[in-house]
């Protein structure tokens, strides 16, 4: 009977993640518009002109394996560079054995690569020295060098689906078989693993591993008991430092602005989970209290900012709570943006145009002398029993030039102000739409 896992040369045990490692782009699950026939890719590999490659995407979802598949379709030398502890010789004694014979040259980490070892890279791929294919967790349109980025073809790997990691996990348990240890796993288990494993196929299948290894019974059945303790520890799969930080956040603002509540829970739980600090969380409520909401309710601002001073002093894991209030109150707040449209607007104009000047009735006149330079002519509002007295105070600027009203159905403060002006006035209200 073979062994549980293959043995490397070494005489250690393979994890179960390495040992089902593909070999090829066809035994690759997922990232099919990268894989499929006619891609790209492929057709680069058909016409052996790889050239320059940046896989971009979270961990466990196939970029080493694709790259190492990749260098077998080819028929070429495949080696292999960690960026966090590679030299500048290693990477030119790689180009010295590219002169000689075929080489793909893979380096994971690309991104934690210095500024000199980036530039032998550089070389390499303008010269087409070796075949390259880099693998990076970052977005390399920020993290990578604009000259290397310049010179590879960047291609984006997406997290495996529910359905593709089950399927990783039935070649484990396909495996095991081989092996001659039989796993009993319901498929609502199934399911769950792969659910849980957040589309990372080597996480999935450690989970699965540690399941399985060392249990005296044969079959090994699964159960719930054994799956919460394998889970006990398992963090969300977030970067509080890359891209996925700035995704969630980005899908916790948008639900917000979107008026999705159950959205705004979950993508705030996300970030709870992961550990996000409480008070960048409340300054993101408060800036969009105004941006999304603003004029159609001034108290969500007040809640966002009330919540942000709570969370100062109390702190997880209650903060989450007080979280919850003012993301919820934004996400069911009707909503304007004509504060944040405003003032975006007149920001613009203010760059591009000529400076206007501050008219002479609207100059400070608190002082001897002011009226000799001008300073007359400005209307006290609160002398009118109106409240207000049409005058000019910013000439050349027309009504609704900034300030449009996104006033709704909804009985807003917005609302009430444009009816409120609109009979002082007998003008309308500048409106957006």
């Amino acid at each position: 009977m073979m062994d549980l896992f293959d043995t490397a040369p070494s005489g250690r045990r393979r994890p179960l993640a390495d040992v089902l490692r593909p070999e090829t782009l066809d035994q690759v699950i997922g990232q099919q518009a990268l894989v499929a026939p006619g891609s790209l890719l492929r057709r680069r590999i058909a016409a052996d002109a790889l050239g320059s490659l940046l896989l971009y995407g979270p961990p466990g979802i196939g970029k080493t394996s694709i790259a190492r598949a990749v260098g077998q379709m080819l028929g070429k030398e495949f080696r292999v560079l960690h960026a966090a502890g590679v030299r500048v010789a290693d990477i030119r004694k790689i180009a010295d054995e590219a002169r000689i014979r075929p080489v793909l040259m893979f380096v994971d980490e690309v991104h934690r690569l210095s500024a000199t070892q980036a530039d032998d890279l550089l070389t390499i791929c303008e010269e087409g020295t070796a075949d390259f294919i880099g693998a990076t967790t970052e977005n390399p349109y920020h993290a990578i060098p604009k000259a290397l980025i310049s010179r590879s073809q960047v291609l984006k790997l997406e997290p495996l689906s529910v359905e593709d990691m089950e399927e990783v996990i039935r070649r484990g348990l396909a495996h095991f078989a081989g092996a001659g240890i039989e796993v009993e796993l319901s498929p609502g288990h199934l399911r769950l693993i792969a659910g849980r494993s957040g589309g990372d196929a080597r996480r999935a299948l450690t989970t699965l591993e540690s399941l399985v290894v060392g249990h005296p019974a044969n079959p090994v059945r699964i159960s719930d008991e054994m799956i919460e303790e394998a889970y006990a520890a398992a963090a969300v799969s977030f970067d509080r430092s890359g891209d996925q930080h700035y995704d969630v956040i980005s899908a916790f603002v948008k639900s917000m602005r979107g008026s999705d509540p159950d959205a705004t829970l979950h993508w705030l739980a996300v970030l709870v989970h992961a550990g996000e600090d409480p008070r960048y969380i409340a300054r993101r409520i408060m800036i969009h209290a105004s941006e999304d909401v603003g004029l159609a309710d001034n108290s969500a601002l007040q809640t966002a900012v009330a919540a942000a001073q709570a969370v100062e002093m109390i702190g997880y894991p209650e903060a989450q709570i007080i979280l919850a209030h003012a993301a919820l109150h934004v996400a069911r707040a009707p909503k304007s943006g004509a504060a944040c449209r405003g003032i975006g607007t007149a920001l613009e104009h203010v760059r591009s145009a000529p400076q206007l000047q501050v008219p002479l009735h609207l100059r400070d006149a608190h002082y001897a002398g002011a009226a000799k330079l001008g300073h007359v002519g400005y209307r006290f509002p609160h002398d009118d029993p109106r409240g207000w007295v049409e005058q000019d105070y910013a000439p050349g600027i027309e009504p609704g030039r900034f300030y449009q009203s996104d006033a709704r159905q909804a009985a807003t403060f917005e609302k009430r102000a444009d009816e409120y002006w609109t009979k002082l006035t007998g003008k309308p209200a500048p409106r957006r739409f």
